[in-house]
């Protein structure tokens, strides 16, 4: 299993708001929006999403972090007996993913784009 891409989530109350701020300071773009969640980045691959509340999942996560095979990565949490706080689930935007709670209390969303 190999990490792809690492993206902080920071969980805001006012999402339009919080786009367009860093979007004037940092100068990203917005790469996707679901309404929920915005990702911003640029040319270079850096990335940060913003979100207000996860649309399946009981909480939000601290990070993503993207892998080129999920059901591994969920094999290896599953082995280290941490806290799965989401399952492993095929979500209708088209990502494979799960939470888990690491030993610190951060939450760790892991998935695969599948569409």
């Amino acid at each position: 299993m190999r990490v792809e891409r690492v993206v902080p989530n920071l969980t805001v109350t006012d999402i339009a708001r919080a786009v367009e701020e860093h979007r004037s300071m940092l100068g990203l773009d917005v790469l996707m929006d679901h309404g929920w969640i915005v990702t911003l980045g640029d040319d270079a691959g850096h990335q940060l999403s913003l979100m207000t509340a996860d649309a399946t999942a009981p909480v939000n996560p601290d990070v993503s972090v993207f892998v080129d095979d999920v059901r591994e990565a969920f094999k290896r949490v599953e082995a280290a007996g941490v806290e799965i706080v989401h399952p492993l689930s095929d979500e209708p935007w088209g990502v494979t993913r799960f939470f888990y709670r690491d030993s610190q209390g951060r939450v760790i969303n892991v998935g695969i784009h599948t569409a």
